[in-house]
């Protein structure tokens, strides 16, 4: 399942990405997108889940949320 994440900190990286989604199951990928111009966060990422319900399941549990050096998921 891919799942966009928005709203992310300009100071999340990848890593943190994966660790925030791996608590509802495996990730496939974590990918925090860059501004080519400034190498910098643009606030944005995408995650891809093996599995639909894992998926679903960190959706839910991460919608509106704030981690850490996170800002709300959706």
């Amino acid at each position: 399942m891919n799942i966009y994440v928005s709203n992310l900190s300009f100071n999340t990286t990848d890593v943190e990405l994966n660790a925030l989604f791996s608590k509802f199951g495996v990730v496939s990928s974590a990918k925090v997108f860059m501004d080519r111009e400034t190498g910098g966060s643009r606030g944005f990422g995408f995650v891809v889940m093996t599995s639909n319900a894992e998926g679903n399941d960190a959706m839910l549990g991460l919608k509106n949320k704030e981690g850490e050096g996170e800002g709300e998921k959706g």
